[in-house]
């Protein structure tokens, strides 16, 4: 199993929505041969363990629910960007998702924001926190602000928080260093 350190190295952990960075363990989605990071049971342990919804083990189907909530949550959020409805068989993923769902939000001791599982359905719990955060940024006010980045191959989804809301891509520190880096090369 992968350590912590480990888990920072192979997933993109910076995107402030945390329905978006559950996307973004698939990357290069844009450049013809997307790579996924949620290869194995072991994987969306870990990956959940990175951001706060710890759950004691992950079965096979459970990673396959896992999947198939990532991309209904992916392709909403392409269809928000683009202005447009999301596909109510993608819509119909998410709310049963996260009616299924049963976790609390709590304070723990440091008055810090954790997210409560149950221990016999952990894994559909963080699913269901999963599916409640997109419905809330998908459907709410700051819809008009979700998009896609413009960095070659990239195409993750990101919430615009800039000023002029022009911000082109998912991160500076990645997508946007290398369309810099790119220019100054001359490519």
């Amino acid at each position: 199993m992968e350590t912590p350190l480990q888990a920072r190295q192979l997933f993109r952990l910076d995107n402030e929505v945390l329905a978006f960075r559950f996307t973004a363990t698939v990357s290069d989605r844009a450049g013809g041969a997307p790579q996924e990071r949620l290869s194995g049971p072991g994987r969306l342990k870990l990956w959940l363990h990175a951001v706060g919804l710890d759950a004691p083990d992950v079965s096979s189907a459970e990673l396959e629910d896992a999947l198939v909530l990532r991309e209904a949550i992916y392709r909403a959020g392409l269809a928000v960007a683009a202005a447009r409805r999301p596909n109510p068989v993608d819509a119909a993923i998410l709310n049963r998702a996260a009616a299924a769902g049963r976790s609390t939000s709590a304070l723990d001791g440091n008055g810090l924001a954790v997210w409560k599982l149950g221990k016999e359905a952990a894994v559909p719990d963080a699913l269901g926190v999963l599916a409640a955060d997109a419905i809330h940024v998908l459907g709410g006010a700051d819809r008009a602000r979700i998009k896609a980045c413009e960095g070659p191959g990239c195409a993750g989804l990101f919430l615009d928080g800039s000023r002029g809301a022009n911000r082109r891509w998912c991160s500076m520190n990645t997508c946007g260093n290398r369309v810099k880096k790119a220019r100054l090369a001359g490519k």
